[in-house]
């Protein structure tokens, strides 16, 4: 018999008239990763805090080791053994790694004397377990952020967490990080723990996920498998022992299928074509350099109406030359020629001024301000045209507000509710609309759909694209290497501070990756188009 830790039955969620979760039913069984997946919006959040004990449900039934939970509290949840592991870990940054664990596991006695090295031991014992090489007595701040989340982790192992929730867990992690989060994860399962995994990057789904729900508009759609890399299952096993549990006998997952589940329809283009030929010159480059955040000997040209891809590991110095390019971090060497003249950029002020915007990649920390109203989040850029002679005109801001949330399709009750209240790609377009407010020239995006769903990805391309055949010149940079590829027109790889390699939009993967790793004969082929 199947042994389930956690079993949701048609539970209900509203927030006033808004129904948030529509009669969903999810289950988790022990030593399986079970992956929540749908469109921002679709529920995911609402879900996960119903099962933490944030939320409690309208309707429907929450059974956990076997047993029935009338009223499920935080602390409650956190007795049964149910754990979330959030995308910004929830640790004292002053505190060490061990005084953290102590502060999360061990019970509060009145005049008890701290035993200091029971603590070090405890959790010396358990990072060792999931494999963490971090020292007990460090600072947490001092801890990079898979340190932090594997810190986290240790915790949930030593509450005897048996069902653990990972929420975006490498939103903000390199790959080499990601591969020791996917080892920690598989060691739980094997260990017998449910771990619950959402994410919006699909291949992590099928490298992890033995199964799969999906959210679409507050109700579960369909859980199916998934066939994860690397092991392979005759059809005929898989459907024997699903239709001996009575579940459904459809083959493996593919992406196309999961896709279609999430969005409700077939995204067949999510990389729009270009739809015009590139013009002239909007930006030139010659032997740009930055000492102080490592840009070196940039020679680059980006044309109206072109989306230049701009590629590489991360410490590539990608983020570094969109910083240059705004004024944040000046330039101290070579040229900035914009529309044939040549011009120093030492503020954002200076940038905004000459044409450039620039949509940065943390958008909560520098794109949206949560708790200030979207109408207010639109017009930050324009304040000095929107309120000559700071004088209020509130009905022209929400004016222009109403104009960007149609033009994006800003999908919002009314300009005047908060920043948060909208979904990740939601805010994304926010972040954007905000900025081509100031009709920029040039538009650098940096991983304009990082942490949004497939459908909000979908649309930020086609707004790309559509930007792009209006004749602006668009500088994108991304880690996402499908979307360096079906997104460029051109594409630029930085290794090192620089431009290793210029290739066409449509170049092989292999190609990219080789110069972005340093690959000499890649290197070598730097072809200016």
């Amino acid at each position: 018999m199947i042994d389930s830790l956690l079993q949701l039955t048609s539970v209900t969620k509203s927030f006033g008239a808004v129904r948030a979760l529509k009669g969903v039913s999810f289950d988790l069984r022990a030593g399986e990763v079970h992956a929540l997946l749908g469109e921002n919006g679709a529920g995911k959040s609402t879900l996960i805090k119903v099962i933490t004990g944030a939320h409690q449900p309208d309707g429907g039934t929450i059974d956990i080791n076997g047993q029935r939970v009338a009223h499920l509290t935080p602390a409650a949840a956190h007795k049964l053994g149910i754990a979330c592991i959030y995308q910004q870990p929830a640790l004292f940054p002053d505190l060490t790694v061990a005084e953290n664990i102590g502060v999360r596991l061990e019970k509060v006695r009145s005049f008890a004397r701290v035993d200091w090295p029971s603590r070090r031991a405890r959790a010396a014992q358990l990072l060792q377990r999931i494999g963490a090489k971090v020292s007990p007595d460090a600072e947490v701040r001092s801890l990079s952020m898979p340190e932090q989340q594997l810190v986290e982790i240790a915790c949930a192992l030593g509450a005897g967490a048996r069902i653990v929730i990972m929420d975006e867990p490498t939103a903000s992690l390199t790959q080499k990080e990601v591969e020791l989060l996917f080892a920690v994860v598989r060691e739980l399962r094997a260990s017998g723990v449910g771990v619950i995994y959402i994410s919006h990057r699909l291949e992590e789904i099928f490298a992890l996920a033995d199964r799969v729900t999906v959210l679409r508009d507050g109700e579960s759609v369909r859980t199916r498998k998934v066939g994860r890399a690397g092991c392979p299952q005759p059809a005929a096993a898989r459907v024997d022992a699903s239709e001996r549990r009575g579940e459904d006998t459809a083959p493996y997952l593919t992406e196309s299928e999961l896709i279609k589940l999430m969005v409700g329809r077939e995204v067949s283009s999510i990389f729009p074509p270009a739809e015009s030929e590139p013009g002239d010159v909007v930006l030139s480059l010659k032997n740009l350099g930055c000492t102080a955040n490592g840009v070196k000997n940039i020679t680059l040209d980006v044309h109206a109406g072109e989306v230049l891809g701009l590629a590489g590991l991360v410490g590539a110095g990608r983020t570094e030359l969109a910083r240059v390019l705004f004024g944040l971090t000046p330039a101290d060497a070579g040229e900035i020629i914009l529309n044939g003249q040549r011009v120093t950029i030492t503020s954002p002020q200076e940038a905004v001024a000459h044409g450039i915007a620039y949509v940065p990649e943390d958008r909560r920390r520098h794109g949206v301000i949560l708790e200030m109203p979207i109408s207010h989040n639109l017009t930050m850029a324009i304040h000095n045209r929107l309120f000559p002679g700071a004088w209020l005109r509130f009905g022209a801001e929400r004016t222009l507000a109403l104009d960007s949330i149609r033009d994006l399709d800003v999908r919002t009750s009314c300009p005047e509710a908060p920043g948060g209240s909208l979904s990740g790609g939601n805010q994304q377009k926010v972040s954007l609309a905000r900025w081509l407010a100031t009709k920029p020239k040039l538009l650098i995006l940096d991983e304009p759909t990082q942490g949004v769903d497939v459908g909000a990805k979908s649309e930020i391309h086609k707004i790309i694209r559509r930007l792009a055949a209006e004749g602006m010149a668009v500088l994108m940079i991304s880690s996402d290497l499908p979307e360096v590829l079906g997104m460029s027109d051109r594409i630029a790889v930085m290794r090192g501070g620089t431009i290793t390699a210029m290739l066409p939009g449509k170049s092989d993967a292999h190609d990219v990756m080789a110069a972005a790793l340093g690959n000499s004969a890649v290197a070598a082929d730097v072809r200016r188009l």
